[in-house]
């Protein structure tokens, strides 16, 4: 080994860990509202849905910064095996943990015979290997930045399960039940689960940040959609993240100029196998 990368590095990136901390607190102050809000359901505190709503809002507040931090330091040449670390640590707690946590306190509990208790821990393991294979195929030499992902990406996943709790709670905030439905998000997780550490290939979209240029007509229709996104939040959410899923499957059949629009862009430098 050589004396360069047997030292620690003495000095760390601001912005881009920055954004990473501020995942890891998104992820934070999302278990601390679930336990807020089992307490206040224990109690029978009609304010209990709003604690679940609010984790719900910390885990896409993650997903957020983690968009944000690797496009910071691709941005200004920061990449580091430090950030790297730093950003699968920061995942485990925010798309794992808090996720498999959420799910379970609002639906899997219910379940007869502690049957919720392994769906929950084979979501938050299949995440833990997705971000340790990852951090392998990232680390190997002479490779440049990957632009598709292997397998569904642990921050999508822990997205799409925010998003379509979100929208049932929304729902079903009258009745304060979701009712037959605990089922769907039983079933969604075991799903991700196996998408997270399939072999289907997603786009890591790495090529659109501040410097990626479009034309007027394109960043107009970008900006209404962004706008529509945020006023309709609870529907939007949900249809993106599914559609992102869905994507994976239908992507091999989408012609090459449809994905180069959408900024999707193939590694023919490097293709992950596993």
């Amino acid at each position: 080994m050589k004396e360069s990368e047997s030292k620690e590095p003495k000095m760390v990136y601001l912005l881009p860990n920055l954004m990473t901390a501020g995942n890891l607190c998104f992820g934070f102050f999302a278990i601390l509202n679930i336990f807020e809000g089992t307490i206040r359901r224990t109690n029978e505190d009609g304010d209990w849905i709003h604690y679940y709503q609010f984790s719900l809002f910390c885990i896409l507040g993650a997903f957020v910064c983690d968009m944000l931090d690797g496009r910071m330091a691709r941005l200004s040449g920061q990449e580091s095996p430090f950030g790297r670390e730093f950003d699968s640590l920061a995942d485990i707690v925010s798309f794992g943990i808090a996720p498999a946590l959420l799910v379970f306190k609002i639906v899997l509990f219910e379940f007869e015979n502690r049957l919720g208790w392994p769906i929950a821990f084979v979501y938050l393991a299949c995440g833990a290997l997705r971000l340790a294979r990852f951090n392998v195929l990232a680390a190997m030499p002479d490779k440049k930045v990957l632009k598709e992902f292997t397998g569904f990406p642990i921050p999508a996943a822990a997205g799409l399960i925010a998003s379509i709790t979100l929208l049932l709670l929304h729902v079903y905030q009258q009745d304060r039940i979701i009712g037959n439905w605990k089922y769907l998000l039983a079933a969604l997780m075991l799903f991700l689960s196996y998408m997270m550490f399939s072999k289907f290939r997603y786009p890591s979209f790495k090529s659109l940040n501040w410097r990626a240029q479009m034309s007027v007509p394109k960043l107009f229709l970008f900006c209404a959609g962004v706008a529509l996104t945020i006023i309709f939040y609870r529907y939007s959410l949900a249809v993106l993240f599914t559609g992102y899923l869905f994507y994976g499957f239908l992507r091999p059949y989408i012609s090459k100029s449809w994905r180069e629009d959408l900024g999707d862009e193939e590694d023919d430098e490097f293709k992950p196998s596993s």
